[in-house]
């Protein structure tokens, strides 16, 4: 456990909406505005999901992942990601005991449920992909040993926007890893009030606060409803059309991959559940196909030449196709 306080636990048995609502309602103790992320925090755990948050510096991004740790009583470690970070740092390595005279296996800070992965892409591109294996397999090799991670394992990384000074790019192959991509923006001038009104008379409310509101039992069987949210044929068909059409886009050199298709429909069932149905509309594959595809799509010259942005792209194509009704996809059972 993280070091919450247990005793207000709130939610013992898997329903994913009552976990989702719960933990939202934590988060919003400390946290002001920035619901989708909390949203898509959930839909990651509930779906073996990993989350990439992007914004300038001070706008909460670590807060809200801190916040969704502490909710949920994981473990949790953070790294801070800098230049001069290696594998070994984040994975592990064997060190040597002269108490004993032999090597001794130490585990990195990957060993946990909730790995925080805070300004990712300060890192050098060596030292990001030694979340590779982690993100995919869920396992990492020290030295020629395979190491099983915990269950669950859930990756939440920070980064700034590329256009500020000393960050790298993720590799196409490390964003393609993370299931969603969310924008963390500076607040609106209400909000802004409310973190003023809140905060200034309650130096003392931070992040510390925040106190375990969910069972491990009842994450783990909220995760086993989510995969029995039915998806009718013509919803199906929907997401592959949306998938299909990153690729034919003219303004894209690359589109989204098949793990990205896979991501997308996990993602439907999970924000279906946490709101409550049995089975995925049209609504929500809209709702989540930015935050599945926007990290993953790769504009081409003549894009990049006209300002044209892979949000621009998304929102074309979900402007385009026809989406089945929702009466035929709750028929569809």
């Amino acid at each position: 456990m993280s070091g919450t306080d247990s005793t207000n636990v709130q939610v013992t048995e898997g329903n994913p909406r009552e976990v989702y609502e719960t933990l939202q309602e934590e988060a919003q103790r400390v946290l002001v505005g920035n619901d989708e992320a909390i949203e898509h925090l959930a839909i990651a755990l509930l779906t073996r999901g990993h989350v990439l948050l992007e914004g300038v510096p001070g706008v909460a991004k670590t807060t809200i992942a801190t916040i969704f740790a502490r909710a949920t009583g994981l473990d949790f470690r953070r790294i801070q990601m800098t230049p001069d970070v290696l594998p070994a740092d984040i994975t592990g390595t064997h060190i040597y005991r002269e108490s004993t005279g032999e090597f001794a296996l130490q585990k990195g800070p990957v060993f946990t449920n909730v790995v925080i992965a805070d300004e990712i892409n300060r890192a050098t591109p060596k030292t990001q992909s030694a979340l590779l294996e982690a993100m995919q397999e869920r396992r990492v090799t020290i030295e020629g040993e395979t190491l099983s991670l915990p269950d669950p394992f859930v990756v939440v990384a920070t980064q700034n926007p590329l256009e500020m000074e000393g960050v790298f790019e993720l590799p196409e192959a490390q964003r393609d890893r993370f299931q969603c991509k969310l924008q963390i923006d500076l607040p609106e001038r209400d909000d802004e009030r409310q973190i003023l009104e809140r905060f200034g008379p309650n130096p003392d409310l931070d992040v510390e606060t925040i106190d375990q509101v969910v069972t491990v039992d009842a994450l783990q069987s909220a995760r086993e409803h989510v995969f029995d949210v039915h998806i009718a044929d013509p919803v199906n068909e929907y997401i592959l059309d949306v998938v299909e059409a990153t690729r034919d886009h003219p303004s894209v050199e690359h589109g989204a991959s098949p793990r990205a298709t896979l991501a997308f429909a996990n993602v439907t069932r999970a924000r279906a559940a946490i709101h409550g149905r049995e089975y995925v509309i049209p609504d929500d594959v809209k709702a989540t196909a930015k935050p599945v595809l926007v990290h993953r799509l790769i504009l081409n010259t003549d894009a990049d030449l006209s300002d044209l942005t892979t949000d621009d792209v998304i929102e074309d194509i979900l402007a385009t196709l026809d989406a089945p009704s929702a009466e035929v996809a709750a028929g569809g059972e």
